[in-house]
């Protein structure tokens, strides 16, 4: 299987948080309020979310969480995040993420 998809390339909008101060009450905002909100974006095609356990290299752990929302282009995600629901998401996490959490955009090959 191949990350192609009709009209181009398959996205996925990575989003690495660092870690929370209080990790129980950010995770049950998160998933209790930020991801129902994410998960209305139009044309999201599938979310994965979780929390890292290890770090397998032996070095720090720098994030906490990551999630993964998965798009048919790059057309795709900029219509969702140009969105009524897009916008909620985006004020979300400016609301919750912890200092030097991080958004990117990959291609899946």
């Amino acid at each position: 299987m191949t990350g192609r998809s009709v009209g181009g390339m398959t996205v996925k909008l990575v989003v690495l948080y660092t870690h929370p101060d209080d990790p129980e009450a950010f995770d049950r905002h998160y998933l209790g309020a930020h991801m129902p909100l994410a998960s209305k974006m139009p044309g999201l095609q599938r979310a994965e979310t979780g929390r890292f356990a290890s770090a397998l290299d032996g070095g720090e752990r720098t994030y906490y969480r990551a999630a993964e929302l998965y798009f048919a282009d790059q057309a795709a995600l900029e219509a969702a995040l140009g969105s009524d629901e897009g916008k909620a998401a985006a004020a979300d996490y400016q609301k919750i993420a912890p200092p030097g959490s991080r958004m990117f955009v990959e291609t899946v090959d």
